[in-house]
């Protein structure tokens, strides 16, 4: 098959490679409704030394950056309450965490989450958080520059290998809000 986006050696639709998959991505691509099909969410084979994504586009494509996504683990905090969130950003953008996600949490002060928190929560590895396959009850802030996107390059939960995903299956996950002015230059 041929990646939708991006020149990679090996594309395959996420539901013929579950077990390249984590468990918890891998039962949400076998559970996934909505509609953008499963088959369309595509998984490439790419190197883990590989998976930040400076080092990525150096080795896979600059023209990717426009295409690419990270998802990263915010903490909102209030009184002694704490909302863990996944915020959805173009790579070259980063999360107004100050901002936007601290008024969306109704959070008087938001950080990103430890690292140990974030990978022993979504039970993903760090530099391959994705938002498939997050724990149900966890808001999903996605940017709408990645839903207005045809597909969308993005982490598969382990450090090997990305999912290519059509940008407007992003509005369709669990809790997603898609949300103006997320990602900020």
């Amino acid at each position: 098959m041929r990646a939708p986006i991006g020149h990679f050696d090996n594309a395959t639709p996420a539901p013929d490679c579950l077990d390249e998959l984590t468990r918890p991505v891998a039962d949400a691509v076998r559970h996934w409704h909505g509609n953008v099909p499963a088959e369309q969410i595509v998984y490439v084979d790419t190197e883990p030394e590989w998976a930040d994504t400076a080092t990525f586009l150096e080795h896979y494509g600059p023209e990717l950056l426009d295409q690419s996504a990270n998802c990263v683990v915010v903490a909102g905090k209030r009184g002694g309450e704490s909302t863990l969130a996944a915020c959805v950003v173009l790579s070259g953008t980063r999360v107004d965490v100050n901002g936007v996600v601290r008024r969306q949490l109704g959070a008087r002060k938001a950080s990103f989450a430890p690292t140990d928190t974030a990978t022993g929560e979504t039970g993903m590895e760090y530099g391959g958080i994705t938002p498939i396959g997050l724990p149900a009850d966890w808001p999903v802030l996605v940017d709408s520059a990645v839903v207005d996107l045809p597909y969308v390059l993005v982490g598969s939960g382990r450090r090997r290998g990305k999912l290519l995903v059509p940008g407007k299956a992003f509005a369709e996950l669990p809790n997603a809000v898609v949300l103006e002015g997320l990602g900020v230059a």
